[in-house]
């Protein structure tokens, strides 16, 4: 089947919705307001629906996987933000070398888990 796809968008809830937008500002996405509860994040061509939606089985078990091109420099650069030290519940972790690929993650201020993944050339 020959889908022909122009986009696919993952929605995210936030618990604390003004935080979870400027903490995607910082992390260098660009916001297009939609509505005062939703918000999308784009970076390129790529993007993500944040809502003002707190239900937590559904933040504590989302997960985003962003392939990146360079993983130890993009690792570089988002450090260099300090995110870390500006958003209490931000963790980033250093790069888990696997058999396909390497990865490392991001929890977001909710607990939104990303995971910034390069894969191997086969």
């Amino acid at each position: 089947m020959f889908h022909n796809i122009k986009s696919l968008r993952s929605f995210i809830g936030a618990k604390d919705y003004s935080l979870s937008r400027q903490f995607y500002n910082d992390f260098g996405f660009e916001e297009l307001k939609l509505s005062d509860k939703m918000s999308y994040f784009k970076s390129g061509d790529f993007g993500f629906y944040l809502q003002d939606y707190n239900i937590k089985d559904w933040i504590d078990n989302s997960m985003i996987f962003m392939e990146v091109e360079h993983l130890e420099t993009h690792l570089k650069n988002i450090k260099a933000l300090h995110l870390e030290n500006k958003y209490k519940d931000v963790k980033i972790s250093k790069i888990h070398y696997n058999d396909w690929g390497n990865e490392y993650f991001i929890h977001d201020p909710s607990g939104v888990l990303w995971l910034i993944g390069e894969f191997k050339n086969p």
